[in-house]
């Protein structure tokens, strides 16, 4: 049984767009990020996924690195950090 429906979420004016879903296994999200650069927060640990393309991170206290398909990084809650994408990239992010 589905708890609650699938959310949309969008950012910095539609250039970030995702669709959030939880399950038994907890909260994800699954988008997509065109070329730009952009700062997000984090409310939980956030594990970042890349499943195409790739995405340049800047962590907090961190040089900037470059991560690409297969790779991931994760964020502390009540951390900020900022990416870079040069073409589109696709993620999956999880909440723990």
């Amino acid at each position: 049984m589905v708890s609650e429906m699938i959310k949309v979420n969008e950012y910095f004016d539609g250039k970030v767009k995702s669709l959030a879903a939880n399950n038994a296994q907890g909260k994800a999200t699954a988008g997509v990020i065109a070329p730009g650069s952009y700062e997000f927060g984090t409310d939980t640990i956030e594990i970042m996924n890349i499943v195409w393309g790739e995405l340049k991170a800047q962590l907090p206290g961190q040089a900037w690195k470059t991560y690409q398909r297969g790779e991931s990084f994760r964020v502390e809650k009540g951390e900020r950090f900022k990416v870079e994408a040069t073409d589109f990239m696709a993620y999956v992010c999880e909440y723990l």
